[in-house]
């Protein structure tokens, strides 16, 4: 279940603190396949399940954008910031693959409010974000992702 904010101003008041845990999210075969259908990122390492079973990590490992592309949906069941105008990703700062994602593994995110400053459009937001394998002790991604949001009027 999200974390509710009631307003943009909710939600700057947390700067510092970790704002929740996503559900657990198992990133199977298909949803690999599919990645890479959408990429052209056919490498073999990810889709050719008889050679990554005699590579380095015993079988398919995820693509590591597609652990960062997984963030939204993640994202959303951490958070919801209620009366915005609007939110937009902005970038990132930082951005690792610390650990190789094993096909079947589940995978959660837990995001972190970092710090809030005002710009000239509304707010910039820097989340971190760290996504959990379960069972592994060293995360798959670890990411500073900037947002810009503003509050309706």
């Amino acid at each position: 279940m999200a974390r509710v904010f009631k307003s943009l101003d909710e939600f700057k008041a947390i700067a510092g603190e970790e704002i929740g845990a996503s559900d657990w999210h198992t990133i199977d075969q298909a949803q690999i396949n599919a990645f890479a259908d959408a990429t052209g990122d056919h490498q073999w390492i990810h889709v050719d399940v008889e050679a990554a079973a005699k590579g380095p990590f015993g079988g398919p490992i995820a693509h590591g954008y597609l652990t960062l592309s997984l963030l939204p949906v993640l994202a959303e069941q951490i958070y919801d910031i209620q009366g915005l105008a609007f939110g937009m990703n902005y970038g990132a700062n930082k951005l690792r693959f610390p650990t190789p994602v094993p096909v079947d593994s589940r995978v959660r995110g837990v995001a972190t409010l970092k710090e809030t400053n005002e710009i000239a459009i509304g707010t910039q937001a820097i989340i971190s974000f760290v996504m959990e394998i379960e069972g592994v002790e060293k995360p798959a991604l670890v990411a500073e992702v900037v947002y810009v949001m503003a509050a309706a009027s």
